[in-house]
């Protein structure tokens, strides 16, 4: 993370606006490792600041919906920017795609997840997290993988739920779950799996978990807002996203 903090955030005092301002971004939780990088080199390089707040897509709309200030979204589906757009509460054609979201099923135990998954039937564990599948795009992927598998009956008595993917994570990594359902980008150092053992899902076992930015009415007119909807397109920004774990 440092080395990306480097090669990432270079500061070019000379080029920064008069005007800095802030932006209210609500972060969906698969996404926390790689906006860290991203609104610091975005604050040295154009002066804004991200104030950033992260939690599950599903908890987000229910703020948006009740008037929460948010400026930007940056979800973990496609389909909540859409319904905040169709409602009237995102400015209409700023929704695009930043990231296509990677699904791992992850374990902290070194040996316990195959290269294929095979632990799934295997039933060597006691528990295995997901994150709720009604708020968290990946919660719903795992559930697609799971049925696809055909073992949904099977796992349902041990399933840990989370509320979004950073709680999903906590259980693992505490092993409170032996194994779970992540992303990618919460166990990928370097390129490859860090810790433990994990099984890369295939892209054909659930619908792509495709993670989409707008612009909400409170952003509008916002210096700051319109800035980081451009940055996040930036080449600068998309090596950071692909080095940790998202496809574009």
């Amino acid at each position: 993370m440092r080395v990306l903090l480097r090669i990432f955030t270079i500061v070019w005092v000379s080029c920064l606006p008069a005007g800095a301002a802030e932006v209210s971004v609500a972060v969906a939780a698969n996404f926390t490792a790689p906006m860290k990088v991203i609104a610091q080199a975005f604050e040295q390089e154009t002066g804004h600041k991200a104030i950033v707040s992260y939690g599950s897509t599903g908890n987000f709309y229910a703020q948006i919906k009740n008037g929460a200030p948010f400026q930007v979204l940056l979800a973990a589906d496609d389909e909540t920017p859409s319904k905040l757009d169709s409602e009237g509460l995102a400015v209409r054609g700023s929704q695009f795609t930043y990231a296509i979201g990677t699904l791992v099923l992850w374990s902290k135990q070194a040996g316990l997840v195959d290269e294929k998954g095979a632990v799934l039937q295997s039933g060597k564990f006691q528990r295995i997290a997901i994150a709720n599948p009604k708020l968290a795009p990946y919660g719903a992927a795992a559930l697609q993988t799971m049925t696809r598998l055909g073992v949904v009956k099977e796992l349902q008595g041990r399933w840990v739920q989370g509320e979004n993917i950073a709680q999903t994570y906590q259980f693992v990594a505490t092993e409170n779950a032996q194994l779970g359902f992540v992303a990618l980008s919460q166990v990928i150092v370097d390129g490859k799996i860090a810790q433990g053992s994990g099984w890369v899902v295939p892209e054909d076992l659930h619908s792509p978990i495709r993670q989409d930015a707008v612009l909400l009415k409170n952003g509008a007119d916002q210096p700051a807002a319109l800035a980081l909807m451009r940055y996040l397109r930036s080449e600068r920004a998309r090596a950071v996203i692909a080095f940790l774990g998202y496809r574009l």
